[in-house]
């Protein structure tokens, strides 16, 4: 690869391939196709060349997911060439995880990580894409600084809807992340206790999970992983904190289980209870398993987004509890975490008519809140992951739910 700078750029802005390339769950036929595919987008609007600077883009497109610590982070994308950019503290394994080419910027001049996209970039480039999405006010205006003249086109809109529609590999890693989501969730099963502090039985759960991705691939990175279980009244929101907080005889319990794999994200969220359930918890929870049912059903190729949240709505509004349903009852999985990424296109809302299409991965996921001092009173939500098919949708979860399983009783 030929860089494009000086004698004084060179040390600000070089090459460490230390080691060989790493093992990937994907393809280089896979991760061409990734790259081809937005080449083609590029080619068919016109723009010279893509810099992906989100976690989603840069892990997507190439295989390496950063960690930001307060610098930045590229991936330039033109006609021959894919290259991440990453800061000198990382070392070699920006390299190593790449599919393509990588450079290196030093910490030793403010500007460096423009450089590098300087280095990277066709001379004569007119017109650039960014990630409008990602790309704050600031950093808008550092980039304008740097390549003055040139138009930055945003090229998110495009990436997102690419992700959506899920390869053959991908849908076998999303797969294996279901699978060690049901042993997280069953984790949680065994170290549900009257007593129990929230954060041990989030701990068995994240500690489990991270073992069984450890042991299920020849070289995975261990990062992200986590477990939200919450109980009582911190049910009341789907992202709550693990506390200290002891579970108590009677509390309704919410686990959400998390397993991170090469930047892909995938979850189970069940609703439980400790040794009992109340009259009136058992009738929420029933009615909203009953609509966990009904949407699972509706999953397929031609559904609307919307057509399945209005339908689904109309149940809760019988039962006079619509009101009481705090967010939307899915959305699109892929490269994407709690702190990065959102294939907002998928999410199954009343104001989202994208139709469901054979290769999109979705979540079918109702919740309501009752507030505290009402019969009932918590968070009830469940969640199953489901891959679209040509004829219908596969549930790949597999996970019981509802009161005849999650009742969990150690008399």
């Amino acid at each position: 690869m030929n860089i494009r700078t000086s004698t004084e750029d060179m040390l600000h802005v070089f090459q460490w391939k230390n080691g060989d390339k790493e093992w990937s769950p994907f393809s280089d036929a896979e991760m061409d196709r990734r790259q081809n595919e937005m080449r083609a987008h590029l080619a068919a609007n016109d723009i010279d060349a893509a810099v992906f600077t989100s976690y989603h883009g840069i892990c997507y497109y190439s295989g390496f997911l950063y960690c930001q610590f307060g610098r930045k982070f590229g991936f330039v994308l033109t006609a021959d060439s894919a290259t991440t950019v990453s800061a000198g503290i990382d070392g070699g394994q920006p390299w190593r995880r790449t599919h393509g080419d990588n450079v290196i910027y030093s910490d030793w001049r403010r500007d460096n990580f423009f450089t590098a996209l300087k280095s990277l970039i066709p001379t004569g480039a007119k017109r650039v894409g960014i990630e409008f999405d990602h790309v704050s006010i600031d950093y808008r205006k550092l980039l304008g600084d740097a390549f003055p003249g040139v138009e930055f086109v945003d090229v998110a809109a495009a990436s997102m809807w690419m992700r959506t529609l899920k390869s053959g590999e991908e849908i076998s890693l999303i797969r294996e992340g279901t699978r060690i989501c049901n042993v997280g969730a069953r984790a949680v099963m065994d170290a549900l206790h009257e007593g129990a502090p929230e954060y041990e039985v989030a701990i068995a759960s994240t500690n489990a999970m991270i073992r069984e991705i450890g042991r299920s691939f020849p070289f995975v990175e261990l990062m992200d992983t986590w477990t939200w279980f919450q109980s009582g009244i911190m049910t009341d929101g789907a992202h709550n904190p693990v506390t200290n907080k002891r579970v108590a005889r009677g509390d309704i319990c919410s686990v959400n289980c998390f397993p991170m794999i090469f930047g892909y994200y995938t979850a189970i969220e069940r609703t439980l209870f400790c040794e009992e359930a109340s009259d009136a918890h058992l009738d929420l929870w029933q009615k909203n398993c009953a609509v966990m049912k009904a949407g699972s059903d509706m999953m397929g190729p031609g559904k609307s987004c919307s057509e399945i949240a209005l339908a689904l709505n109309e149940m809760y509004r019988g039962w006079d509890l619509l009101q009481y349903r705090s967010f939307g009852y899915g959305h699109s999985f892929g490269v994407l975490s709690h702190y990065y990424g959102r294939e907002a296109g998928v999410e199954l809302r009343e104001d989202v008519d994208t139709v469901l299409k054979p290769g999109m991965v979705v979540s079918m996921e109702p919740m309501i809140m009752i507030p505290e001092g009402k019969p009932g009173a918590g968070g009830y939500r469940e969640h199953d992951i489901f891959v679209i098919t040509e004829d219908g949708a596969e549930n790949i979860t597999n996970f019981p739910y509802g009161p005849e399983e999650m009742i969990i009783r150690r008399g």
